[in-house]
């Protein structure tokens, strides 16, 4: 059975090709002028006008739009899947289909269950019972009190009690454990996407693979000072000073956070190493750091905060530097469904992250504040298999969550870990990674010649998991490696060419003939192949892996 997401349903409602923007964005103009020229308002009342009209204006385009502008196939059979706790609401969704809205409300209030106790199973088949519909008042009154304030606020105060009210969830304890979020990330406690080489890999061994991977990208040394902007509880922090001996600062604004990665800091005896600084990233210190890197925490940093942000770690960075961001984001052409688990996230799992956006606004936002695009991968379907693992981890921990934080808060997660799996390995969500550095003249752009095209480069010094490319036939290739993570291997392999390609690659000349050349996955200028997710080499080729013992 493959370890990947199932999609048993894949329906495209693509939304973004009919919903009518034009009329939306005239209505958003022409609707306060007509109000305010009828009551004879100062120039100011068609700026209240407008304030007042165009959250109703936005609810009431999407909520017939969802309604009618594309219809559903079949009627679909909410009682199918779901077990009603009311005879009422049975004889109401009977022959119909429910929306996504009502359903997860009715589920977290204990209203309904699912008919199978497989959440993640259940929701692969969603486009047979459910509808993406926006409702006039729930979606009306969580813009106006709650989303369109936080998206114009996102000052020190709403920023800390929201992350610190998310993060500070669980308790650490005597173990040095946390006993909520511990429950889903497993031993790493990395809150962010990993990396699949086969899809076979443990939780851990992803997050080992990815961050091998960022500390590749950058390209660390130990002569490095590096600064980890959100850094979590501190595993990328602590697994980069562990692996390169260079000196770590780490930010958050959760205090358990800090305790979590200070213990574990400790236990490796890399104490002297890192600094971990609890405090919101507009106050870090005004130092320069050669690496600067940070993962999905920017999305909670907000639209309006964006591009000071940006301004403030170009200014933190060397001349010489690089800047990883890895960013959480949707895709442009939307889908109704997008638009209603974005809604559920930002009510219940991430307020205030409003940053999340298509890649061609992250791009813009990081070029108007001097920087330039080394590279960016897409990383979504990795996402996808990770959040699974999450999901299967909370499953397996529902007897001890249940009794400490109540049976709301382990539907809350299980509806999200179990739809956010789906959603981000079909396509609605995904994540970038985006490898920066200052766009000056000077700049040594020769490094990511070396760092993507022979990533041996910059090795850890320990090892990361058990994984070694292998030849056809099967037998573990003959590799120079760092443990076996992705896009480190440097592979000695027998690469049969096409006819008709001529091209010097790593000191072989690639035609008809058999090379022997290094390995990267990932998007090496015009290779295409199969690695990682990425593409490599100019003709098509496969990579297989095998488990080293």
């Amino acid at each position: 059975m493959t370890p990947w997401i199932q999609n048993y349903t894949p329906i495209d409602r693509e939304a973004w090709k009919t919903f009518p923007t034009t009329w939306m964005r005239a209505a958003w103009v022409l609707t306060p002028l007509s109000a305010g020229f009828y009551l004879g308002l100062p120039w100011w009342g068609y700026l209240i006008m407008a304030a007042l009209t165009t959250p109703i204006i936005f609810v009431s385009f999407f909520y017939f739009g969802s309604r009618f502008q594309i219809p559903w196939d079949a009627p679909g059979d909410a009682t199918e899947w779901l077990d009603f706790k009311n005879p009422k609401d049975a004889a109401r969704y009977k022959g119909k289909r429910i929306d996504m809205e009502t359903l997860f409300e009715m589920y977290f209030d204990e209203e309904l269950d699912f008919r199978n106790p497989d959440l993640h199973h259940v929701l692969s088949h969603r486009y047979e019972f459910c509808t993406f519909e926006f409702s006039i008042w729930g979606h009306l009154k969580f813009l106006v009190t709650q989303w369109v304030p936080e998206l114009l606020a996102h000052n020190k105060k709403q920023d800390s009690e929201q992350v610190k009210d998310h993060y500070n969830r669980g308790n650490i304890t005597n173990e040095g454990e946390d006993d909520f979020y511990g429950c889903f990330l497993g031993d790493r406690m990395v809150y962010t996407s990993g990396i699949a080489i086969t899809g076979e890999e443990t939780l851990e061994q992803m997050q080992d693979n990815k961050m091998a991977l960022v500390c590749s990208k950058i390209g660390l040394k130990s002569t490095d000072r590096h600064l980890d902007i959100g850094c979590g509880w501190g595993s990328l922090v602590n697994y980069s000073a562990e692996n390169y001996k260079h000196h770590c600062t780490g930010v958050t604004l959760a205090e358990n956070q800090v305790a979590y990665a200070t213990k574990v800091a400790d236990k490796k005896g890399i104490r002297n190493n890192v600094n971990y600084l609890c405090m919101d990233y507009r106050d870090i210190p005004k130092e320069k750091f050669n690496k600067i890197t940070c993962l999905e925490m920017a999305e909670h940093v907000g639209v309006k905060n964006f591009s000071s942000f940006l301004a403030q770690v170009h200014d933190m960075l060397e001349d010489d530097g690089v800047f990883f961001l890895q960013i959480a984001g949707l895709r442009r052409a939307f889908q109704y469904e997008d638009l209603i688990w974005g809604l559920f996230m930002a009510k219940y799992i991430f307020p205030g992250a409003d940053a999340s956006m298509p890649l061609g606004w992250v791009v813009t936002q990081v070029e108007a504040a001097g920087f330039e695009v080394a590279h960016v991968d897409t990383i979504g379907i990795h996402y996808s298999l990770t959040i699974k693992k999450w999901w299967e981890n909370w499953c397996k921990n529902k007897m001890n969550v249940v009794p400490k934080y109540g049976e709301k808060w382990y539907r809350i997660f299980n509806l999200f870990l179990a739809w956010s799996s789906i959603i981000s390995g079909t396509g609605p969500a995904t994540c970038f990674q985006l490898t920066l550095h200052k766009n000056r003249n000077n700049f040594n752009r020769k490094q990511f010649i070396t760092s993507r095209l022979k990533p041996d480069a910059h090795k850890p010094t320990l090892p990361v998991n058990g994984y070694a490319p292998v030849t056809a036939n099967g037998k573990a290739a003959e590799s120079s490696r760092d443990g076996g993570h992705v896009g480190r291997h440097v592979a000695k392999r027998v690469v049969t060419w096409p006819r008709g390609w001529s091209r010097d690659q790593d000191g072989g000349h690639v035609g008809s003939r058999h090379v022997r050349r290094g390995l990267y996955g990932g998007h090496v200028g015009h290779h295409v192949g199969t690695c990682v997710g990425g593409h490599v080499g100019v003709a098509r080729w496969r990579v297989t892996w095998a488990e080293v013992g």
